[in-house]
């Protein structure tokens, strides 16, 4: 695996933008291209440790647009085999309640049209990064294996499992070399302040209000960004053609531990927590059974929420000018300065 150019599709987002800064430091002869349309969640501030990187190139577009693909594809010629890791998607629960045709347009239509040009270039790999939530919930006891039926409860879930599915089908039919990651609630530097762990980062630092759901008592098994990276490279690597890999933290925690916890480590009363109306389809558990990728490709997480919490709340502290500059929405002028139009 001397010579290698991935393609990695919504490089610019949370786990993405991650995932290229741990692959670059990991495999400094690697080469890189980082295909993303830039969408809310998208943000190349994430990206510039790497920017200048003679092995990094970033190509703006969409996966749901073959000539946006294909730019892409040109972008990895001559840097011997290729393989694509596939991050884009809308992810965000709550938005799918409010319209969930952006999730079908990008998760499902964008999944489909990258396989089918993966296809023609005849990629080495392709990992399909996907999510828990396809499983839909648990009771109070028991794990989601990589054989638990799929059973997704929002537009989020229900399109994450059509692209997985998709996946599949083209490995059955065209024998494509496609493999589905499946991963639990992932936290830790930059991701966007919508979600749970930055939100309440950012809103606690400033005395903010805190919206917990319903009674806060939804568990999920949470999982250190870098981990989930290093456990996607695992499977690129070691992984077999067509086969899911459930990947989890071994943290299951309720959301309202989670809240104390961090007010805790900023030093922050209990009286900020505020309960909002719980929100449609909210599942009550999730929890990974991640013992295949650990007997199979000898991957374990490395970090226990304990050390790797405080870290992430340490980590936003010291981004105070990233954070308000994604709160703001400036961070989307970036590009422009960068790139041009």
């Amino acid at each position: 695996m001397s010579e290698r150019t991935l393609l990695v599709t919504g490089g610019a987002g949370f786990i993405g933008s991650n995932f290229i800064l741990q692959i670059a430091e990991q495999h400094p002869d690697w080469r890189i291209v980082n295909l993303d349309s830039l969408t809310y969640a998208g943000n190349l501030e994430n990206l510039t440790q790497v920017e200048g990187s003679p092995n990094y190139t970033f190509v703006h577009g969409d996966i749901c647009k073959e000539e946006d693909v294909e730019r892409a594809f040109e972008s990895c010629a001559g840097g011997g085999d290729v393989a694509v890791v596939h991050f884009a998607a809308e992810s965000h629960v709550d938005r799918s309640i409010l319209s969930g045709m952006p999730f079908v347009e990008t998760n499902v239509k964008g999944t489909q049209v990258l396989l089918d040009s993966s296809r023609a270039k005849g990629v080495e790999r392709f990992v399909h990064v996907s999510t828990d939530e396809v499983y839909g919930s648990l009771g109070a006891t028991g794990l989601f294996h990589e054989g638990t039926p799929l059973a997704p409860n929002s537009p989020y879930s229900a399109s994450k499992t059509a692209s997985d599915l998709l996946v599949r089908a083209a490995h059955k039919t065209h024998g494509f070399p496609g493999l589905i990651t499946r991963c639990s609630n992932n936290y830790g530097p930059y991701q966007f302040p919508e979600k749970l762990i930055p939100l309440l980062i950012a809103n606690a630092s400033e005395d903010k209000a805190i919206p917990v759901y319903g009674d806060g008592m939804q568990v999920r098994d949470w999982l250190y960004v870098r981990d989930h990276c290093e456990a996607i490279l695992r499977v690129l690597t070691d992984g077999k053609d067509g086969e899911v890999y459930n990947i989890g933290g071994n943290n299951e925690y309720p959301n309202i531990e989670i809240v104390k916890m961090v007010l805790s480590i900023l030093g922050k009363p209990e009286s900020l927590i505020t309960y909002v109306k719980d929100r449609p389809g909210h599942d009550r558990r999730y929890a990974i059974d991640a013992s295949k990728i650990r007997d199979q490709l000898g991957w374990e997480p490395r970090h226990s929420f304990e050390q790797a919490l405080p870290l992430t709340v340490r980590w936003y502290q010291s981004q105070d000018v990233w954070l308000q500059r994604v709160r703001s929405g400036e961070y989307r002028d970036y590009y422009q300065r960068q790139y041009g139009s």
